[in-house]
């Protein structure tokens, strides 16, 4: 007897590359999401309802009424209440599916937990929001030979990979180096339309079914897409495989090993609390700019101070620490921190 509902998931199962023997695979897949918000709450939802038969939902954040128009397992309800997105997410899908088991985990992936968050599974999903917890991803991936699914969207534009450790490039060997803090745009200061993140999140979960089901032919191949264009295209990623990295070759775990990245501390005395700098200096005049589409701003050669959300000021130091006052909450200020400056 098979241990599913047949007739639920019956045209599941008529897609032949799926079948039946797919779908028992599914239900037997134990897939890890990170981050709960615009991606990682559409691919739990559509995993949730492909029926995949164990998900850890992984996010340190609660539901604010500007997620709503994109986070598609939250309402103005969960607002209200305050639940942390993890928890209100595994009651949304529980009325989805009485048959998924889902493990809400409300905290920061870090390198000090990254190894228990995500041991136990088949696939990591990527619906994260900053470099530090994608290269944890990447690097508990490469070290246990789990494959995972990266994404990003901005604005209109999209990126899917999919990655099998010792086989495709890895995230390393495509960005061997994170961005310096503030350099590259992010949904609070370039936004984000919500098909964008149903889009990317829809194939992250497609790619997160393969991984499962097997053979998974198309990995190593990122899907980039622009819906404001019309654009779709896939780059091959083979040479960057053959090439290899630190990571993937050698066993370099820099954020694991805590070379890289760091934990916040809360000041002594103050509303506040310090995140230490992922990487590199950061560009303050550039910063400034991007910034004061946000908040009232105030910039020298030191420091960018900007007011970005009620009560909250977050002030960006050229060596790329940064300070959010407002909060002695760690995992807020470190969410503030990747929000505005994509870290």
């Amino acid at each position: 007897m098979s241990s599913y509902d047949a007739d639920r998931y019956s045209r599941q199962t008529r897609f032949a590359p799926l079948g039946a023997v797919g779908q028992e695979r599914l239900v037997a897949a134990r897939i890890a999401v990170v981050g709960c918000g615009a991606l990682g709450s559409v691919v739990a939802m559509a995993l949730a309802r492909a029926g995949v038969g164990f998900l850890r939902l992984i996010d340190r954040d609660l539901p604010e009424r500007s997620n709503l128009p994109r986070q598609v397992l939250f309402d103005e309800a969960d607002v209200a209440a305050g639940l942390p997105k993890a928890v209100a997410a595994a009651k949304c899908l529980a009325r989805i599916s009485s048959t998924v088991t889902v493990e809400p985990v409300v905290t920061d992936l870090t390198a000090a937990n990254a190894m228990d968050l995500l041991s136990g599974v088949d696939v990591i999903v990527d619906g994260t929001d900053n470099f530090e917890a994608r290269f944890l991803v990447n690097e508990v991936a490469c070290r246990h030979d789990i494959p995972w699914v990266h994404g990003g969207a901005l604005g209109a534009e999209g990126r899917v990979l999919a990655i099998i450790p010792g086989k495709t490039a890895c995230l390393r060997c495509l960005i061997p180096d994170p961005p310096a803090p503030g350099s590259l745009p992010t949904c609070e200061t370039a936004g984000i339309i919500g098909p964008a993140a149903l889009v990317v999140g829809a194939v992250e979960a497609a790619e997160a079914i393969k991984l499962v089901v097997g053979p998974h032919d198309t990995a190593g191949r990122m899907l980039v897409c622009d819906l404001w264009a019309s654009a779709w295209r896939t780059v091959d990623l083979s040479p960057l495989a053959e090439a290899g990295c630190p990571t993937c070759r050698s066993a370099d775990f820099p954020w694991l090993d805590g070379r890289l990245g760091g934990r916040p501390t809360p000041l002594c005395g103050r509303d506040a609390v310090q995140v230490p700098a992922v990487v590199g200096s950061v560009d303050l005049a550039a910063l400034a700019e991007r910034l004061a589409t946000v908040g009232a701003v105030v910039a020298n050669r030191w420091i960018v101070r900007a007011d970005v959300e009620d009560g909250i000021q977050l002030s960006v130091f050229a060596d790329g620490r940064a300070i959010v006052s407002g909060t002695r909450d760690e995992a807020r200020a470190r969410g503030i921190v990747s929000r505005y400056l994509g870290a």
